[in-house]
């Protein structure tokens, strides 16, 4: 298994960008997007399977057709929006047309979304490990390319599930401490890419109302929630949209410079791979569709693309 994690981490890169943003796009504007995004060097382009994303498969499929080198990952493909037999055949599918750039990011969702589709929330990780026995049964021929899998993880034990039957873990809102326990809990071989969201700009009481504002909906969610208060945050700073101190833990605010910092304090911790989001204004029309993520990743790049890891990851 370790060429296969090594291929992965050569694969995706040091950095990569995550988006929503394409969700609100056109077609058009998506391919477009993609293209620069790869031009700017990111190693990675990640995006979500969210209640109103465009299906997966779909998507990944154009990004990839649009796209000649960067590597397309899902952020992630949720379990309960398909039978285990069908992802199982449709990553195998992108990763027979694209055998080196597709990554498959696959996670349990959320409990609202779960329910939503009639599916009782129960017992998350012994769902996900009977899924994934489907999905490697399902897949018990051969094919020619085996797509390279990821698993959501916060808790302990989904990052365990992720060393086991996966090549590794993507955290999603999550400060630095989470990333050196979670490299504690899988140990040096697996590969863990990380999100990290980022709120650009000089002036901060804009910028802390624009993270707080994104993370209010997710510190509703009790996985999320749960796992800051693992790493020692009260009822108090998971409150609302969060507290100062919760914001600057899990979000990039500030310049360049900040955000810069922030990849290399995840580097150094154990992540293998962080992709950027870029988190904007949604009480402002310029920072709708594209212009919600471009411009930035445009500044971000020249001090982002092509950071180093550090040479001996922790716990190898």
């Amino acid at each position: 298994m370790g060429a296969d994690h090594d291929a992965l981490r050569e694969q995706l890169g040091t950095v990569g960008a995550w988006t929503f943003a394409f969700d609100t796009m056109t077609i058009a504007q998506v391919r477009a997007a993609a293209v620069e995004i790869e031009s700017l060097g990111y190693g990675a382009l990640w995006v979500p399977e969210g209640s109103s994303s465009r299906d997966i498969f779909a998507h990944l499929s154009i990004l990839l057709d649009a796209t000649d080198r960067i590597t397309v990952a899902s952020g992630i493909a949720n379990i309960t929006a398909r039978q285990p037999e069908v992802m199982a055949a449709g990553f195998r599918t992108l990763a027979d047309a694209e055998p080196d750039r597709l990554v498959a990011g696959v996670g349990i969702g959320h409990e609202y979304s779960t329910q939503s589709r009639g599916i009782d929330w129960n017992r998350p990780l012994s769902r996900m490990r009977t899924y994934l026995d489907r999905m490697d049964a399902a897949a018990a021929v051969p094919a020619p390319t085996e797509p390279r899998r990821l698993l959501a993880a916060l808790g302990d034990g989904m990052l365990r599930l992720s060393a086991a039957r996966a090549l590794g873990a993507h955290t999603y809102f999550v400060p630095v401490s989470h990333t050196a326990r979670a490299r504690a809990v899988l140990g040096p071989e697996p590969v863990l890419a990380v999100e990290q969201g980022v709120v650009l700009g000089g002036d901060r009481s804009r910028a802390l109302r624009i993270a707080q504002e994104w993370a209010d909906g997710y510190l509703d969610l009790p996985n999320y929630a749960n796992n800051l208060r693992r790493l020692g945050f009260s009822d108090d700073d998971v409150a609302g949209g969060g507290s100062e101190g919760l914001i600057d833990a899990t979000f990039a605010v500030g310049d360049v410079d900040v955000v810069a910092a922030r990849v290399y304090e995840h580097l150094e911790a154990g992540a293998d791979h962080v992709c950027i989001q870029i988190i904007s204004d949604s009480d402002s029309d310029s920072d709708s569709g594209s212009d919600a993520c471009m411009p930035q990743l445009r500044s971000l790049a020249a001090a982002l693309v092509g950071a180093s890891p550090p040479r001996v990851r922790p716990g190898a």
